[in-house]
């Protein structure tokens, strides 16, 4: 018996000394391998970008139907298509600073919620400029949802395969607006363009109660102040059950910071010249990629192929960039983070470069069209990646969001810009090689944050392992 007492005093004793040791949050959550826990994450953060790609694109889904119920030409839903990217542009504007205030997991919840609520509202929208509106009020959910999709499972991904993690989640984007495009063909014949509308509110709605039951907040955001610690304590129990206790020490290797606002420390003077070579780069990034995803069947077409196979063209332009945004994460992972974007991103614009050098057939067209989708989309994604894994914890949201959402007005110009070239007659050839121009703005910024802020990616550290 006195034995006995002895071995439970001893237990009793081991089990304090172990909630009373010190934990650092960051380097327990780098240590841990993938399991069900970021399997989890993933499938939710990937669910949420699927279904901010379907509500993204939807509109040019249902273009053609509603231009005919409402008897009116195709090129006057210009607005609607400009209202849903400037919403989209605001949403990551001012989705960061709120995320880093608030919480990822609370601003998502509410982002996903809110852009379902107006998508509903959209169907029943009675005219362009009522449209207009409720697309742009959509927009500013989507646009809030994606980046902090993109900051969670960067902060609960292992160092080692951070970035191909997040731009996994980010393949959700083009499987969603491709399932959009098959179903929408479908819901349009049986009950008419309201129904895509309504069926990109009610998914998200019935969305939001599977991420407040199963989405967890992240752990690093609620390591940052001792109000949240018994969130905290529940959420690493979770990730690895008996991990913390009520009187476990919380340490963190990140030096700690005096009080600030997110938006002024991206720009501070440490993080400045990354974060503006991340606004550049992603800026020409989306200006090449939605120049070429609004007018690369048109220009093929004008090349005097069918209907057809501009059709084929631009599919491959796509599938490109799913398949880059997979294997771009990998290299970043494995090589050094900058210099597998940047050269990626150059690659592109060589790629560009050689399709308006000559006449091509149509084969070659084909292959071009998939290299520069798996360079200048995949490499898009590769962005979101850099951009989670280049601040610290109380700014990140921020300076991921920011990036996005400067890079949205990249997409605009790029519309406008390709509008801009055919209304002048710009010829094929013409059109490709001006786009090499932004692809070597984008790549050599890329590699100058690389060159002046070396090792502030998580990755790169990871990368001498190998």
């Amino acid at each position: 018996m006195a034995f006995s007492h002895t071995a439970q005093r001893a237990a009793q004793s081991r089990s304090a000394s172990e909630s009373a040791r010190a934990l650092d949050v960051q380097q327990f959550l780098d240590d841990q391998p993938i399991g069900r826990f970021q399997v989890l994450v993933l499938l939710l953060c990937m669910m949420i970008v699927m279904l901010d790609g379907l509500d993204t694109v939807m509109i040019g889904f249902i273009a053609p139907s509603l231009s005919g119920a409402w008897a009116i030409p195709r090129d006057a839903l210009g607005p609607v298509m400009s209202g849903g990217l400037l919403g989209l542009a605001f949403g990551a504007l001012t989705a960061g600073p709120l995320s880093d205030r608030l919480g990822r997991k609370t601003v998502m919840t509410v982002a996903v919620l809110f852009f379902g609520v107006w998508s509903l509202a959209s169907a029943f929208a009675w005219n362009v400029p009522s449209l207009t509106v409720l697309r742009f009020l959509t927009g500013i959910g989507l646009g809030a949802s994606m980046p902090n999709a993109a900051t969670l499972m960067a902060e609960y991904a292992p160092p080692r395969r951070r970035a191909l993690m997040v731009t996994a989640v980010f393949c959700g984007f083009t499987f969603g607006a491709a399932g959009g495009g098959f179903v929408s063909a479908w819901l349009i014949s049986q009950w008419g363009w309201q129904s895509v509308l309504l069926l990109g509110g009610v998914l998200p709605v019935l969305f939001v109660p599977v991420l407040i039951k199963c989405l967890p907040e992240s752990a690093r955001y609620l390591a940052l102040k001792e109000s949240r610690r018994a969130r905290l304590v529940s959420v690493l129990n979770r990730l690895k059950p008996g991990s913390a206790g009520e009187s476990t020490r919380f340490v963190s290797h990140e030096p700690a910071q005096a009080p600030r606002s997110p938006v002024r420390a991206i720009l501070s003077r440490e993080h400045a010249f990354g974060t503006v070579m991340l606004w550049i780069c992603y800026f020409a990034g989306l200006l090449t990629v939605y120049l070429l995803g609004n007018w690369l069947p048109t220009l093929i077409r004008g090349l005097g192929f069918s209907l057809g196979e501009a059709a084929v063209v631009g599919a491959l332009f796509q599938a490109g960039g799913t398949v880059g945004s997979v294997l771009i994460g990998w290299q970043m992972d494995r090589f050094n983070p900058h210099r597998a974007l940047g050269a990626t991103v150059l690659a592109g614009g060589v790629l560009a470069w050689y399709m308006g050098a000559s006449a091509h057939p149509f084969s070659i067209i084909c292959v071009l069209a998939f290299g520069m989708g798996y360079c200048m989309n995949g490499s898009n994604t590769g962005f979101c990646a850099l951009a989670a894994g280049s601040y610290p914890t109380e700014m990140r949201a921020t300076g991921t969001s920011w990036m996005l959402g400067v890079g949205r007005f990249g997409g605009i110009a790029g519309a406008m810009v390709g509008a801009a070239m055919l209304h002048a007659n710009w010829s094929f050839g013409a059109v490709f090689t001006a786009l090499a121009a932004p692809a070597a703005v984008g790549g050599l910024a890329v590699l100058l944050k690389g060159a002046r802020h070396r090792g502030t990616f998580a990755a790169v550290s990871v990368s001498a392992g190998h």
